[in-house]
């Protein structure tokens, strides 16, 4: 028997994922929890500063951006024919 107490042992997820494949089904969903409460425990993992506003790119109030899409589509079209 191998004691891991004496010595810290690391894996790889290239050596843990066959391993994991094996699983069943509701084992494998009580990995992703356990590790998801690890993250969750964990400091620093969240890349956003709290109380800053990001803004995000959407294609709302952007007009004449459907019409270049289709443009572009219809070219792609007329391209392959």
């Amino acid at each position: 028997m191998v004691d891991l107490m004496d010595k810290e042992k690391v894996m790889t997820l290239t050596q843990i994922l066959p391993t994991v494949r094996q699983l069943p089904m509701l084992d494998k969903i009580r990995l992703i929890r356990i590790l998801a409460q690890e993250l969750d425990t964990e400091e620093d993992i969240f890349p956003f500063e709290p109380y800053k506003i990001y803004y995000l790119a959407t294609p709302y109030n952007v007009f004449g951006a459907g019409k270049a899409l289709m443009d572009a589509m219809k070219m792609a079209d007329a391209s392959s024919n």
